[in-house]
């Protein structure tokens, strides 16, 4: 199930996380990000066991977007071990998802 991330939820969900994380910056107002969410939820289950998905609306959480440089949505940050491992700008497809996962 993909989790909406605050600033006070994210250290604990995004950065202390066991496996590897996606999160998307993203709006309700935004076309792509939109598409983006359909192919996410799409994907949530087939790597539920392997990577979660969370999700940070930038209009709620426009600090926690500021201080990941998120200039443009949607935006997926690939999280490893803590640390931003990767960074796509725009809409991505499932299989690219899951190559910047490494599964």
């Amino acid at each position: 199930m993909i989790k909406h991330v605050t600033k006070s939820t994210y250290e604990a969900e995004v950065l202390k996380s066991d496996v590897p994380v996606v999160v998307d910056f993203w709006a309700a107002w935004c076309g792509p990000c939109r598409m983006q969410g359909t192919i996410l939820e799409q994907l949530d289950p087939e790597i539920a066991s392997k990577a979660k998905i969370v999700k940070v609306n930038v209009d709620e959480e426009g600090e926690l977007a500021m201080t990941f440089g998120v200039q443009s949505i949607p935006t997926l940050l690939f999280y490893k071990d803590g640390k931003v491992a990767n960074k796509a700008v725009g809409v991505r497809d499932a299989a690219a998802i899951k190559s910047a996962l490494g599964i």
